[in-house]
């Protein structure tokens, strides 16, 4: 590569300043950095490739996630990349993924834009001075959003393209101005790299009590994830992605991706007090130089990249021991999962495989009622290795560290979307405090024999009669029918998992035609 510039490592105010200079973005009224992300306003799962080779061809789940391209095509538009970027400006990153000295991988990102640079900054772990001398990177992502593939020639979907190469330590980006890819595509990475290493990666938030204790919650978009796991009486570890060593649980990042869509600072005042000088707003609309959270007119996906120390009371470095207590988060608009239940490691194995949720309106485009969905390890868009890998080592974990597994369902109670109600946050929020706090390792449990769950007949501060979901429903009959329904879901869902022990099936729901 040979381009006319280079700037290295640049502090924010003045990848601030060359930003609004090229007209990349302007200041808001709050004095952070608003972009717009043009044509693609969030990730093209079509267009991410992991390159096919020696190494790849036994270890990847290859299939509707993972897209296999080939060694050879890989070697062809990098070279047309570098031969792009000759004579341009390119601003680079050095960083690291992972907190934890042990298990972190050091990166470079190098791009074409340089508020994709400041986002780099916020959103990986950003090296001391020291630190930065001797920088090596392992890893480097090479992300140009203005040159575009060409299909035919490239073996590309389309334009838009994210390529990870494992063997040559190499991520492609091209084509897309949303900055998210690449932050998930170094999650992939190390999703793949750390359970060899025996380190079980984790599409989950954290967060440490006032006696060190950890507590993780697994769920995808719409579950409560970022609300239930931002409790005024315990730190936050990070919001999304996480590993669990020997050394105990570690955040990927060095900042946070927020959403922002219908953002108010009663509900959510630490992301409001987080867009501040530093941080950048995309895609959303500015009404008067201020930023209107309620518009969707660019999209409903609209975000705020900050980093960690912004959040009050942060943890910093942002790690913390192994979990006491792990939260699987479900949405479930059927109304039939109970509030809550306990899993046992049989049962952990098989829903973090399951990873069911309903999607709701608003997290996907075309989304208008809510969609039952399965997707493995609670982020499959985002896990290149079979599910049973990953299961494997969270089984592991568990034993070794008496980990206790729950089962929130955030979803509905009385019947189904449209029929029963959300249950109130404040119940789900009781529930999570119990188990979290040891409260449900005292109470008695009932057996529910269609789910195979443990459910607590009473939790503090829920009324005892929705922890069934049977009691909630006025039409017992049409109760049944939709649990067997979902329990079937589930079983038919699982049978695509190969080679999974026969007491992790059993741990599942129980439904016979």
């Amino acid at each position: 590569m040979s381009p006319s510039k280079i700037h290295r490592n640049l502090s924010v105010d003045d990848l601030v300043k060359i930003a609004v200079e090229k007209k990349e973005g302007v200041i808001n009224s709050t004095g952070s950095l608003s972009v717009n992300t043009g044509k693609y306003t969030g990730r093209s799962p079509d267009d991410r490739f992991i390159v096919y080779d020696d190494k790849t061809h036994n270890t990847v789940d290859w299939g509707k996630v993972n897209h296999q391209f080939p060694s050879g095509k890989f070697e062809k538009l990098l070279e047309k990349m570098k031969s792009f970027v000759n004579n341009k400006e390119l601003y680079v990153f050095d960083g690291f993924v992972g907190a934890d000295k042990d298990n972190r991988l050091p990166i470079r990102v190098i791009n074409d834009h340089v508020w994709q640079s400041l986002f780099a900054r916020n959103l990986f772990i950003r090296p001391t001075n020291e630190e930065l001398e001797n920088h090596n990177p392992e890893f480097t992502i090479l992300c140009i959003n203005n040159f575009e593939a060409v299909p035919a020639v490239d073996g590309t979907e389309s334009n838009v393209f994210i390529i990870i190469d494992l063997t040559r330590k190499i991520v492609l980006i091209g084509g897309t101005q949303y900055a998210g890819e690449m932050k998930k595509s170094m999650f992939s990475v190390m999703n793949f790299l750390l359970p060899e290493k025996g380190v079980f990666p984790m599409h989950c938030s954290a967060n440490i009590g006032k006696d060190n204790d950890t507590a993780l919650f697994f769920g995808l978009s719409g579950t409560g994830k970022t609300t239930l796991s931002a409790d005024p009486n315990r730190k936050l570890i990070g919001d999304d992605e996480h590993g669990w060593s020997d050394n105990g649980t570690f955040n990927f990042e060095g900042g946070c991706y927020a959403k922002c869509i219908n953002l108010s600072q009663e509900a959510e005042p630490e992301i409001w007090n987080a867009i501040r000088p530093g941080a950048v707003l995309e895609n959303v609309v500015l009404n008067n130089n201020q930023p209107d959270y309620d518009d969707n007119l660019l999209t409903e996906n609209t975000r705020v990249a900050y980093p960690l120390d912004y959040i009050p009371g942060a943890v910093i470095p942002s790690v913390g021991g192994h979990p006491k207590v792990i939260v699987f988060l479900t949405a479930d608009a059927l109304g039939v999962l109970p509030p809550i239940s306990r899993l046992t490691k049989e049962g952990a194995m098989y829903h973090f495989m399951s990873g069911y949720t309903s999607k709701l309106a608003g997290t996907e485009r075309g989304i208008k009622e809510p969609k039952s969905v399965f997707s493995e390890c609670f982020g499959a868009p985002f896990m290149p290795r079979p599910a049973a890998v990953y299961a494997k080592v969270l089984g592991e974990k568990i034993t070794k560290h008496n980990t206790v597994v729950y089962l929130v369902n955030t979803g509905w109670s009385g019947g189904p979307y449209g029929v029963g109600k959300r249950i109130k946050i404040k119940y789900s929020r009781a529930m999570v405090t119990a188990a979290i706090n040891g409260s449900l390792n005292i109470v008695k449990y009932k057996h529910d024999d269609l789910f195979n769950l443990d459910i607590p007949t009473e939790v503090p501060d829920v009324p005892s009669d929705i922890l069934d979901p049977k009691n909630t429903w006025t039409d017992k009959d049409s109760y049944n029918l939709s649990a067997k329904k979902l329990a079937q879901m589930f079983v038919e869902n699982f049978k695509k998992f190969q080679n999974v022990a026969p007491e992790i099936i059993s741990a599942g729901p129980v439904y016979h035609a």
